[in-house]
């Protein structure tokens, strides 16, 4: 017999979704912030010569550059002033949860410090933001002078008001994607890479079709391209919605002359715990010290440093040394990020205390040695699954030699889970709203019977 919840669930309808007023003013709001965003793409920042810089982007946008541009939707192409946009914030975010793991005060606020915890290491990760991002724009700055005419006044001056620009975009979409959170439909900092990539997706088909249409490659390299984009998004679909359901029994207990208890349920664990975090990790940690490579090494450089142009070359999007340290940061940030999100000891203890346990498994160090281990597993399948999404496009696009076409795995990957992630809320959302209108139906008619 269904419960109670997945029978509320199979009534939602368009209906339903029509009385959710709480839930419109969620998505309006999303959407409003959502336009914001892109406006503030557009913008770009002063003192830069915008057909010079034009120039020495084409000129490393089949790289680097060129996906880093999909992912902050066209702002780098633009220059504008939320280039930068929150991969300095998704850093912080990482050194913070890496010294979270090893440096004990801040493990222990992890641990034990509960809600105020939380709230003292989002703060923490806040002050980094604007470290990150001051060094980040002040590199970038540097590097723009030292192009051939990017700048119309190079100076201290442009140098300051570029870190301030810039580093006040990233912390202006920090904060406007942690309304999105609070205000909005949830996932804000996801929802803005992915709002960044749909905006360039009919560029990158556009450009596909230009590229078929001039030679560059042919129908059946375009057909082929087509065919992965199709089956990366099914098996994205599959694995995603994949789960290891473990069997949960509770004993049955008396009070006073009644029994209780007896039910059994099921703890799901993910195949992919870890969602989008780990490519969109990995990719804030290569995107951006590449770029600045990629202006300095057009630059006058020293004899010590004339190793960087080798070094932005082997670093450029779809070279093997590209593809080998992404793959290895997705794997450890699979690993990593899913011993964040399930603790085994934690859901162990959990279990012990409410009565349950797994069938055949002593309750307390042997469950949670037993829930790592199929963890471990099938953190093992979904990295696997994560690496190959990724790679196997960008390593297909390569050896077609269509450089210039930078629509991969990753991007197909955030767009996709971010979509069912929202779908998701969505749907919480109106359950959420009709358990409301249970309840107070429920009073109506308490209140008659008075």
């Amino acid at each position: 017999m269904a419960s109670a919840a997945e029978q509320l669930a199979a009534n939602m309808n368009f209906g339903s979704f029509q009385k959710a007023t709480e839930l419109h003013k969620r998505i309006w709001f999303t959407l409003m912030a959502m336009i914001v965003y892109r406006l503030g793409c557009y913008i770009p920042i002063p003192g830069i010569d915008i057909n010079a810089f034009a120039q020495a982007f084409q000129g490393q946008a089949g790289g680097i550059l060129g996906m880093f541009n999909m992912f902050s939707g066209g702002a780098v192409q633009r220059m504008a002033i939320f280039s930068l946009n929150v991969m300095p914030y998704i850093s912080a975010s990482i050194i913070v949860q890496l010294l979270g793991t090893v440096y004990p005060p801040w493990e222990k606020l992890r641990k034990e410090g509960g809600e105020a915890g939380r709230k003292t290491l989002n703060q923490y990760t806040r002050y980094l933001t604007v470290i990150l991002a001051i060094f980040q724009s002040a590199s970038i700055a540097i590097g723009l002078q030292a192009g051939q005419g990017i700048v119309d006044n190079p100076g201290p001056f442009f140098v300051i008001s570029t870190v301030v620009i810039l580093t006040g975009g990233t912390m202006f979409l920090m904060w406007l994607g942690e309304q999105i959170t609070s205000r909005g439909i949830g996932n804000g900092v996801s929802l803005i890479i992915f709002a960044g990539i749909v905006a360039v997706f009919p560029t990158a088909l556009f450009q596909a079709f230009s590229l078929a249409r001039t030679g560059t490659i042919s129908g059946g390299v375009l057909l082929m391209i087509a065919v992965l984009l199709v089956a990366v998004t099914v098996a994205i679909v599959f694995f995603e919605r994949s789960q290891r359901r473990l069997l949960v029994q509770y004993p049955k207990r008396q009070v006073g002359n009644r029994m209780f208890g007896g039910d059994t349920s099921f703890l799901p664990l993910k195949i992919n715990t870890a969602g989008v975090i780990p490519p969109i990790f990995a990719s804030s940690l290569l995107l951006l010290p590449a770029t600045v490579m990629g202006f300095l090494a057009t630059a006058n450089l020293p004899s010590w440093a004339q190793w960087l142009p080798g070094m932005v070359g082997q670093l450029q999007h779809g070279q093997p040394l590209f593809m080998v340290f992404y793959g290895l940061l997705i794997v450890f940030f699979c690993f990593f990020y899913t011993s964040i999100v399930f603790n085994p000891d934690e859901t162990a203890e959990n279990l012990r205390k409410y009565g349950g346990f797994l069938p055949g498994i002593r309750p307390g160090k042997r469950t949670a040695e037993y829930l790592d281990y199929v963890l471990t597993r099938l953190t093992v399948i979904g990295a696997a699954y994560i690496t190959v999404v990724c790679l196997l496009p960008e390593a297909i696009i390569s050896l077609s030699g269509v450089q210039q076409f930078y629509l991969g795995g990753t991007s197909v990957l955030i767009v996709v889970s971010v979509t069912m992630d929202t779908v998701t809320q969505i749907q919480s959302h109106l359950l959420a709203h009709q358990y409301e209108g249970l309840i107070k139906k429920s009073k109506l008619r308490g209140m008659r019977g008075r």
